[in-house]
């Protein structure tokens, strides 16, 4: 199976709006909005068109990963990062390594593009195998209650957060 990743185009978008709602249907750990924060984001500050991606199987779109601008904020300083939401795979094509082709693409640009850190709210055994880690471990904080096992950062370049601390700002489009 050859799997071919590119860069979204706005003719996706319905595609993709359809993938997400599938990838999720089932998820326990949901609350099965992934799709339209989505949306929401292509309208915000905070949307990157390079960091959002499809995955192809015999020209069908398969598999998507967004990664949009957020920042890590102190009472003195305020760093840019990025936030990973979603990552998705239709149903049929999950455990194929499918999802962790997206993740290394988009993990690439978004070095090309000089960001230094990544934040998401995910499955504690899946996202170490990207080397994320619990962001608590980096002195950096979601701004809600969540496990924090769950809420895990990815250094793009060594030692990236050396000197960041603070509490991860989501932009608007997460919060409604």
């Amino acid at each position: 199976m050859e799997v071919h990743i590119r860069q979204e185009k706005p003719e996706d978008h319905e595609d993709v709006f359809s993938l997400i709602e599938a990838a999720f249907l089932h998820e326990s750990n949901s609350d099965h909005q992934e799709q339209f924060l989505v949306d929401r984001i292509r309208k915000s500050y905070a949307f990157i068109p390079e960091l959002s991606l499809v995955a192809e199987v015999d020209n069908k779109l398969v598999g998507y990963v967004l990664l949009s601008e957020i920042t890590i904020q102190n009472d003195k300083n305020k760093f840019p990062a990025l936030a990973l939401a979603p990552v998705a795979v239709l149903p049929e094509f999950q455990s194929k390594g499918i999802g962790s082709k997206l993740l290394k693409q988009a993990h690439q640009k978004a070095r090309e593009l000089d960001y230094k850190l990544v934040i998401v709210l995910g499955h504690e055994e899946y996202y170490p195998r990207f080397e994320y880690e619990p962001a608590i471990n980096f002195d950096i904080q979601a701004p809600f209650e969540v496990p924090k096992k769950n809420f895990m950062l990815k250094e793009l370049v060594p030692d990236a957060a050396k000197h960041i601390f603070g509490i991860v700002v989501y932009p608007e489009e997460f919060h409604i």
